[in-house]
């Protein structure tokens, strides 16, 4: 071993030997600290100060199964929103729905209720009208009439009216003033019907046979009584002639 001959006070001088040395310590305890810092799972180690850094290769694993788990979460978040959609849709349809159905009954009880409201308009206008009927079938039967040929007359053109016969004022009046001269007991004794037994009796001179096959319902069953002879004789007239007015002569 050399001598050391440093003075005393002052710093000994390195020789090549001992720089070699310290550099040599240094590269070993770098190299200690390299492997110290390397995981323990690690597969290998260096200590060569002098190879190249490597690519550090990382897995995409992680990535891939963040990235879906991201994906999962939006797709979830789409059908929520989707199915909150959908039963906001189906609120909707079921209030529009509702609306519908309210609007429907509510028409139909309007309509129901024109219809019974016209229906029973309907049956107020025929009882209305039933009544009015009534009224001049009973102010008919209460008309009162002269007893006098122009009594006899307008009576028996009202029974006329009311059967269907035609025939006028004028017409009877000719014609009873030219058979009878108004007088309602008149009796024909000397042409063919009175040499059969059958006399013409009455205002217009009727036969038996005659009145009965045309006496007029609601009138007296007497070729005496003014107002069934007029009758009879006029619907007689109305069946072989169209009207006692067409009779100017014997019938």
């Amino acid at each position: 071993m050399p001598k050391n001959t440093t003075a005393p006070g002052h710093s000994p001088k390195l020789t090549k030997a001992h720089k070699l040395s310290i550099a040599g310590v240094a590269t070993l305890g770098a190299a200690a600290l390299a492997f110290s810092l390397v995981p323990g799972n690690s597969g290998t180690t260096t200590t060569d100060a002098s190879v190249s850094s490597a690519k550090v290769a990382y897995s995409d694993k992680q990535i891939k199964d963040v990235k879906a788990s991201v994906t999962d979460q939006l797709a979830g978040a789409d059908l929520k929103a989707q199915d909150i959609a959908a039963k906001k849709k189906a609120v909707a349809d079921a209030a529009k729905k509702k609306a519908a159905d309210a609007a429907a009954k509510k028409k139909a009880a309007a309509e129901a209720a024109a219809k019974k409201k016209a229906t029973e308009s309907r049956a107020k206008e025929k009882a209305a009208s039933r009544s009015t009927v009534r009224t001049q079938v009973e102010t008919v039967a209460a008309k009162t009439y002269a007893n006098n040929l122009d009594g006899w007359i307008r009576q028996s053109l009202d029974i006329m009216a009311n059967k269907g016969i035609p025939g006028s004022y004028n017409g009877l009046y000719r014609n009873i003033m030219r058979e009878s001269t108004g007088n309602p007991n008149a009796i024909n004794g000397w042409d063919i019907n009175a040499q059969n037994g059958i006399p013409s009796i009455g205002l217009l001179q009727v036969i038996k046979p005659t009145f009965d096959a045309y006496h007029v319902a609601g009138t007296a069953w007497s070729q005496y009584d003014p107002v069934a002879n007029i009758t009879a004789a006029a619907n007689y007239a109305a069946d072989k002639y169209g009207s006692i007015d067409n009779v100017n002569s014997a019938y």
